[in-house]
């Protein structure tokens, strides 16, 4: 398959977003076609096309898939979700060749770019327990190594694995220092550290080419804050924001592009259509975007996005030349084990019924609750991660992103990440948690809605979750009449997916 390159294509849509392209199974056209992209749409801005095939989503080989098995696998990756893809005229030619894309092919015409692998920046904040690591020296080999990861704290949370090599404190080389030396530099660091890290392979790697490892080949996929792209066309009265020195987006106009586009108020602009501005000056920012015309990409951060990347000494805008390099995609494993990017927002409910929380039940087996506490260690707010299928969490009807209300009765939304670990390993064998989707908590929270069990109204089991009520819920999914209700009829007609004899395609 050398011949045929495919690229690995990560996509991440906020709230009232969709991923910008629509998926298409045609007549007298093999594979599952990507159709219909959004200008300026996170699919448009990745580097999809026309015509496009999509071979592999979240490493699931999809040509041996209906539509509609596809279609699941996209809205069941949430907020954010991943491609391998091929272009169509390179598709058809495998085809007739009878290439078979179900193996993943270990090399392709860019090994190089794509199975080198990259070291990692991973942010930590200090809890009430410190920041649940050690650092180890090994006799006779120079470096540092991270050691006894605490399990559910602030490293293992931040993605620090054990004997990962330390090569960066706060954006300052350590290769050289002393143990005691970089020990006395992490408690000097205060409450937050950003570190550069990487894995044995990794160091091996840049080793054996006698290159230097530095924090702008770094994957930023670790870190739980990230800049945001933001993509405008120009209204009438221009894009409706202003630009104050330092770079910093300010008296944005209601209603104009820049605040539908998500723009906010002292938001720092980084890069304008691929080009870094940090060291541009006012004058040369403004020409920049006037020249872009009637459409604009930028990228910018807010306050405390900012103030993580400028820890570790870093540019921001290795996001986005992350996020848009198509020329070297992460390998097939990196993308796989990958963690999804920090808070991804769900679309926005079609009707205000559907603002209401989760009360989720759920019995501990053997293999535990089935669910991963997800959040930034010392701030509020935390959310589910890695809902094990058919474990406790996923039959009692928890979902990854799902918003950490209450926890056996108590209100845990301004509680640590360590309290409320503490408030479910005290549960003992059952836990009892009130959560809600993503954009529900938003919708809520905007709408000055204190969420409590109250909410819930008469539990019926789409509300209610456990067990037994799971097999409920499968029942009554079975006895649905054919004739939908007139609820059901809005929501079908809000889909945006069209059928015919000739196609079938789906929007995302």
């Amino acid at each position: 398959m050398a011949g045929y390159k495919q690229k690995v294509i990560s996509l991440t849509k906020r709230s009232g977003q969709t991923f910008g392209f629509y998926l298409r199974v045609e007549h007298n056209e093999e594979g599952h076609l990507v159709r219909c992209l959004e200008m300026g749409g996170p699919a448009e801005l990745s580097g999809m096309k026309d015509g496009d095939r999509i071979i592999r989503v979240n490493g699931k080989f999809t040509d041996e898939l209906s539509h509609s098995e596809v279609v699941d696998l996209v809205r069941n990756s949430g907020a954010s979700v991943t491609f391998h893809i091929l272009d169509g005229a390179s598709y058809k030619e495998a085809k007739a060749q009878g290439v078979n894309f179900s193996i993943p092919s270990a090399k392709r015409a860019n090994d190089e770019a794509k199975d080198a692998p990259k070291p990692k920046l991973c942010y930590l904040v200090k809890s009430t327990s410190g920041f649940g690591f050690s650092i180890r020296t090994v006799k006779g080999e120079s470096g540092l190594f991270m050691t006894e990861v605490t399990p559910g704290g602030v490293a293992d949370g931040a993605w620090v694995k054990d004997n990962d090599r330390v090569l960066e404190v706060n954006g300052e080389n350590v290769e050289d220092c002393t143990h005691e030396e970089v020990v006395d530099i992490i408690r000097l660091a205060g409450s937050s550290i950003m570190f550069l890290l990487v894995n044995e392979e990794t160091y091996r790697y840049y080793h054996n080419k006698s290159g230097k490892i530095e924090a702008c080949s770094a994957t930023t996929r670790y870190l739980p804050l990230e800049p945001r792209i933001i993509s405008m066309t120009k209204g009438p009265d221009g894009y409706g924001f202003l630009l104050r020195e330092g770079h910093f987006i300010r008296k944005i106009d209601r209603g104009s592009p820049a605040e539908r586009a998500g723009l906010k108020d002292m938001d720092r602009l980084v890069a304008v259509e691929d080009q870094e501005v940090e060291s541009y000056s006012h004058e040369q920012v403004v020409d920049r975007i006037k020249l872009s015309g009637n459409k604009c990409c930028l990228l910018v951060v807010d306050k405390h996005t900012d103030q993580m990347y400028k820890q570790g000494k870093v540019s921001p805008f290795i996001f986005w030349k992350e996020t848009k390099d198509s020329t070297s995609p992460p390998s097939y494993n990196e993308v796989i084990s990958s963690p999804a990017a920090y808070l991804p927002l769900t679309l926005v409910p079609e009707n205000k019924e559907e603002l209401k929380p989760k009360l989720c039940k759920m019995q501990k087996t053997p293999a535990g609750y089935g669910f991963r506490l997800n959040g930034v260690q010392g701030m509020y707010g935390q959310y589910i991660k890695e809902v094990v299928k058919d474990g406790a969490a996923d039959r009692a009807g928890l979902v990854d992103e799902d918003i950490v209300v209450e926890v056996n009765g108590v209100n845990v939304e301004q509680s640590s990440h360590e309290e409320v670990v503490e408030l479910i390993r005290d549960s003992g064998d059952s836990l009892e948690m009130l959560v809600a989707a993503m954009n529900v908590y938003d919708e809520l929270k905007a709408e000055g809605v204190t969420i409590t069990r109250q909410l819930l109204g008469e539990k019926s089991y789409v509300q209610v979750h456990n067990a037994e009520s799971s097999k409920e819920a499968r029942h009554h999914e079975k006895t649905i009449p054919e004739t939908p209700t007139e609820q059901a009829r809005e929501r079908v007609s809000s889909v945006s997916s069209h059928s015919s004899e000739d196609s079938i395609d789906e929007k995302f």
